[in-house]
């Protein structure tokens, strides 16, 4: 009998049928982390398939390369739940252990994210919190003062007390010491924010609320952006909403999140369209001919979570309008089962004249009608589900996906992106001044 026989490859698809690229554990960990709503649907796999797979690839990316990619996960891609995720999946290793405490003392941001990482490490029955959590815990808890500790010291499974009790960190002075205590007692001042603000019944109206919250700046970007429609019904003027706008911190935020704000309150689009350019007026730009080929197939409709309307469209745009800003020539064209050729427009007029997704994932042939043209590099954004082959750009081309699905198209000859953020195209300035 015959033992030395060729090893048949299983043929890789995406979900519509086209034909994928195998990559490596890594990669394949980059591309379900880096847009990933942890357990939330997604359009072709369920929110528990994508956080198996995490799980299953940890262990097989070398443990800086994944500390690295949760961090990225935190600090540029700006997600929360995903890269406690992965840092929980460390911690159950051995080779990846040495690198928890760290890692999760730069993932933790938020003052609640301590107690939702315990309840995530606990999420499959209650096991000893290993030497290496407890100090990359100690590490966090360090970075928030009163206010911080009040505003999310939420009840839940696992309380903020919970954490102190677990931990138990030392103290760096007689104030903290106090400070901890009152926080395992639940003593902790009630913060002024303004979930506790409109939470009162105190009588005043939310008008008057919404006023006080405004003048004193005491609404962060992403409340203000999410509170438009509440300010609106509730009567506040126009004007103090748009100055509020025009001087609020647009460093946590992603482009997307103005066009959320917009579709919400479109009365405010001029001055939320103004403050979304002027934060990308100062970057890099990158030179010679750039062509644009948005995806607009009928998968690019699904929601980035159950919690939100805003949709993977809404992403696409997002990169999309950053890059009509970031590129000196620049073409914008979108892709179903045809090629749309769209105005030459910025900020949300690019979102409207890209439209709503509808038809099927012909990829392939998108790429082939843009290589008949001539351009210096070709950026492609999409969940990359191609229902056929997909081959090389003809020069300088950048994949950039903004799904968590197992299987893709854009690697070989592309550069590859797993993600939605503006600092993409500031990578793509970098590398290739350093080609030059």
């Amino acid at each position: 009998m015959k033992t030395n026989t060729p090893v048949k490859r299983e043929k890789l698809v995406t979900h519509e049928g086209g034909r994928a690229v195998n990559i490596n554990a890594e990669k394949m960990l980059r591309r379900s982390l880096m847009s990933c709503l942890l357990w939330e649907q997604e359009f072709y796999e369920d929110g528990k398939t994508i956080a198996d797979r995490l799980a299953e690839l940890v262990p097989q990316v070398a443990p800086a390369k994944v500390a690295a990619m949760a961090i990225e996960a935190r600090e540029q891609m700006k997600l929360r739940h995903a890269p406690l995720y992965i840092v929980r999946e460390m911690a159950r290793h051995t080779s990846h252990k040495p690198f928890v405490a760290e890692t999760l003392g730069r993932v933790v941001q938020r003052a609640d994210e301590v107690a939702e990482f315990l309840a995530m490490y606990w999420k499959d029955g209650k096991v000893p919190v290993a030497h290496s959590v407890r100090k990359g815990l100690d590490v966090a808890v360090r970075k928030f003062d009163e206010y911080a500790l009040a505003k999310y010291d939420r009840e839940g499974a696992v309380k903020l007390r919970d954490v102190f009790r677990i931990v138990h960190p030392e103290p760096k002075d007689e104030a903290q010491s106090s400070l901890w205590k009152r926080a395992i007692a639940g003593e902790l001042e009630t913060p002024d924010t303004w979930e506790v603000e409109l939470s009162r019944n105190d009588g005043i109206d939310k008008m008057t609320k919404w006023v006080r919250l405004l003048t004193e700046k005491k609404l962060g970007a992403l409340a203000l952006l999410r509170n438009l429609r509440n300010m609106e019904q509730a009567g506040v003027s126009r004007y103090l909403i748009a100055e509020a706008i025009r001087e609020m911190s647009t460093y946590r935020l992603l482009p997307f999140r103005f066009i959320a704000a917009e579709r919400y309150a479109p009365h405010l689009s001029d001055v939320l369209e103004s403050k979304m350019l002027l934060m990308l007026s100062d970057a890099k730009k990158l030179s010679g001919r750039t062509v644009i080929l948005v995806d607009v197939s009928g998968s690019m409709n699904m929601e980035l979570s159950g919690k939100s309307d805003m949709k993977r469209i809404d992403a696409a745009c997002g990169v999309a309008m950053v890059g009509r800003e970031m590129c000196e020539e620049v073409e914008v064209f979108t892709f179903e089962n045809k090629i749309n050729t769209i105005p030459n427009r910025h900020g949300f007029a690019l979102r409207d004249a890209i439209g709503s997704p509808r038809g099927g994932t012909e990829l392939g042939a998108a790429v082939r009608e843009m290589n008949l043209r001539s351009y210096d590099r070709l950026i492609v954004v999409t969940d990359e589900q191609s229902h056929d082959t997909v081959g090389d750009p003809k020069g300088k081309g950048y994949m950039i996906n903004v799904a968590s699905h197992r299987n893709g198209v854009g690697y070989g000859k592309w550069t590859h992106f797993d993600g939605m953020s503006e600092n993409i195209f500031g990578y793509i300035v970098e590398s290739e001044k350093e080609q030059m």
